[in-house]
């Protein structure tokens, strides 16, 4: 993307940083089930758009952190043993209770690993805010010299 920027361009980055587990976790399990109908209607597209058989009631929406790689993981598990068709992909899948689909992973940055994606992307970082909880930043850069 760089190579699109003039030398008087800058990139504005918004990421969001690392944070205590419960934290992110509750985030994306939120209670109001609004993360869970948007990763369930993953299922509702395959049903319709490739004639998929996916219960619905048959998975549930589950956010995992995954700290080695830091990013939350969104989860489709099965909540019992199904078979499943999937008539355009010419596909039978089966499942077993608590397989999962992993269907999204939402990285979450620290200043340190933010600082190298930007450098190995050819930028440099001028300035950083962050919110007063220092979960969230917005990163203005500039191609590297």
């Amino acid at each position: 993307m760089w190579v699109q920027l003039g030398d008087q361009d800058a990139f504005l980055l918004g990421t969001d940083l690392v944070k205590d587990e419960s934290i992110l976790v509750a985030a994306y399990e939120d209670s109001q089930g609004v993360t869970a109908a948007f990763n369930l209607n993953i299922l509702r597209r395959l049903n319709n758009e490739l004639g998929a058989d996916f219960d619905l009631t048959g998975f549930r929406h589950c956010a995992r952190w995954n700290a080695s790689e830091s990013r939350i993981e969104m989860h489709l598990e099965s909540v019992r043993r199904q078979v499943v068709q999937i008539p355009a992909a010419e596909l039978e899948l089966t499942f077993s209770r608590g397989e999962t689909i992993h269907t999204e992973s939402s990285y979450k940055f620290t200043d340190e690993t933010l600082g190298a994606l930007l450098f190995e992307s050819g930028f440099q970082p001028e300035m950083t805010w962050k919110d007063p909880q220092q979960w969230y930043a917005l990163t203005l850069s500039r191609i590297g010299k």
